[in-house]
């Protein structure tokens, strides 16, 4: 593939939505001021509704926007080709490709169009990209396989194997890891942030993934419906943005653990003593099933936690368990089961 050229984003009072035949636009969002360098990967955030996929539509060029601008690499997207954006941004959606006789080679090498002639013809640098890109997403042995006959999680590879065969310095993807199992989500990630860090590539996808997200990406573009910022996750963690995610009083973030969790009614205090990693992950299982971790306050019962062995006292009453679960276990039946 050839040397990219770096291209930062920029959006400036960009006010997006959609225009009317009649009446007064739609408008989706308004004055954002959002930024992404080359070499980062960018995390669109926000709730369902909220405007993520005409944003980032508007930003790739597919419709025009209400006020504001957009630039990348320091000109506006309004005054470029189409040929020009073709070359500068590739876009990855979650379209579903469904075409008897479509190969991943065939999808892939949709990619090539902005260079090729008006026929459409691969020449052989044509094809070593498409082979190139493949091979870097990792679906090399399904090359000449049906696309109705892969996963989702390979077919999303193919089609960013396709943005890479386009040959872009600015990638779009819009939610890539929806739909995903666990382990593909995680791949995915990864992937795009190789191509970031080692490519200099400038990526923003949207995403719902957001504990993933908050753990691997650069920069987050967050957008409510009443407010919207940019900074590195840890910023926006710092700072309670995060909580202003949900309009929902029962979701919060944990500051501390970097991530989002249901707020439950705690229903008996508990101490903890022991050390480690089975300390650790005890802690977790009593806090997601509701108990109150304390360290001064006088606890309604101890858990002692040592050689991967768990102890509960209360009292005079005394027992042990084998593993987390059993613990557990008992406890519901000695506190409830309803949070």
């Amino acid at each position: 593939m050839r040397q990219e050229n770096f291209f930062d984003i920029e959006l400036f009072d960009l006010s997006v939505g959609y225009k009317q035949q009649r009446g007064v636009p739609v408008e989706v969002l308004n004055r954002l001021n959002f930024s992404a360098a080359h070499g980062e990967m960018v995390a669109l955030i926000g709730s369902n509704g909220t405007g993520k996929s005409t944003l980032l539509r508007t930003i790739a060029g597919f419709q025009p926007w209400l006020a504001g601008d957009v630039r990348v690499g320091g000109k506006s997207i309004r005054s470029m080709g189409i040929k020009e954006m073709a070359q500068i941004i590739s876009f990855v959606s979650t379209e579903n490709i469904r075409v008897p006789n479509m190969t991943v080679f065939d999808l892939v090498a949709y990619g090539r169009f902005p260079y090729t002639n008006w026929m459409g013809s691969l020449t052989e640098d044509d094809r070593a990209v498409i082979n190139s890109a493949i091979g870097m997403v990792g679906i090399k042995k399904l090359a000449h396989r049906s696309v109705l006959h892969i996963s989702d999680g390979e077919r999303q590879r193919a089609m960013i194997a396709r943005a890479l065969a386009q040959d872009t310095p600015v990638i779009i993807l819009d939610e890539p890891t929806a739909y995903l199992d666990v382990s593909n989500k995680y791949e995915i990630f990864h992937l795009l942030q190789v191509m970031a860090a080692d490519r200099n590539k400038t990526i923003i996808l949207s995403t719902h993934d957001l504990n993933i997200a908050f753990r691997e990406v650069d920069k987050l573009w967050m957008i409510t419906e009443n407010f919207s910022s940019q900074g590195a996750p840890e910023d926006a963690a710092l700072k309670g943005w995060l909580d202003q995610l949900f309009q929902n009083e029962h979701i919060g973030f944990d500051t501390v653990e970097g991530g989002f969790f249901f707020k439950k009614k705690f229903r008996a205090k508990v101490k903890v003593i022991g050390d480690g990693v089975s300390m650790m992950w005890t802690l977790k299982a009593l806090n997601r099933k509701g108990y109150q971790i304390v360290i001064e306050a006088e606890p309604d019962f101890t858990v002692h936690v040592k050689d991967n062995l768990w102890e509960y006292s209360s009292g005079l009453d005394n027992k042990k368990f084998e593993n987390i679960y059993q613990l557990i276990s008992f406890l519901d039946k000695q506190f409830g089961y309803n949070l």
